[in-house]
């Protein structure tokens, strides 16, 4: 229920701001937002930004893949607009998830939410099986002027089911469980990011293990006052 939540800014505040790119050599740097979100983690991790069919002759192929590169590059030194306007480039001429992916995330630093959100959700109709994207997106529904943690949950479940020891989507799944009152659930979350490699996460484990007790407490309370009635 809405009156259950947290306002977006405070639920995006305890989340890992995870919102990465892709290059075309295979390897993963993580963009950061200067945002709301608290000691940001820095992971390394692999990704691919071709297609199953890329060929190296195909002209259009060629010319999508160096306006990547190039976006990529103009992302590094942090040039956003230029960087967007190479991934749109990118995407234009040659429409597959990782130019989507990178385009969502100029977008998401140029804070037009429903933009990145439209290229998120294109690139994983075109590869849903990257936890990266589900993950931003997710990240992406949180921020939004209208928040929608219904539909962050939805994709941080999908992201976590594609990379179960993930510590960072662990804690992101917990954040949001715990600001839409899921204590248990973000509880298990919270201890499975520790177990990964959060350490930050153990502070969360200790203040909602507290709400979980004192909700436990004032059940029975409320339970006590009405045999005594």
């Amino acid at each position: 229920m809405a009156s259950h939540l947290r306002p977006a800014l405070s639920i995006a505040r305890y989340m890992v701001n995870r919102v990465t790119f892709q290059s075309l050599h295979r390897s993963r740097s993580r963009v950061y937002l200067q945002s709301r979100i608290l000691a940001p983690i820095s992971f390394k991790r692999n990704a691919t930004s071709t297609t199953p069919h890329s060929t190296a002759s195909d002209p259009a192929e060629v010319e999508a893949l160096r306006c990547l590169e190039e976006g990529t590059q103009k992302l590094e030194e942090g040039d956003v607009l230029a960087a967007k306007t190479l991934y749109k480039r990118s995407a234009e001429i040659k429409r597959n998830a990782s130019s989507l992916f990178n385009l969502g995330v100029t977008h998401y630093h140029l804070k037009e939410v429903d933009e990145a959100i439209a290229a998120w959700k294109e690139s994983i109709a075109l590869q849903p099986q990257s936890p990266d994207a589900h993950t931003n997106l997710a990240s992406a529904y949180i921020i939004s002027p209208l928040p929608r943690p219904d539909l962050a949950l939805h994709h941080l479940h999908i992201a976590s089911s594609l990379s179960p020891e993930d510590p960072e989507i662990a804690f992101n799944l917990a954040a949001v469980l715990e600001a839409t009152g899921r204590l248990e659930e973000a509880l298990e979350q919270y201890k499975r990011s520790k177990e990964f490699g959060v350490e930050r996460a153990a502070m969360h484990i200790r203040n909602i293990s507290a709400k979980i007790l004192g909700k436990k407490m004032k059940e029975v309370q409320t339970e006590s006052n009405k045999s005594d009635s």
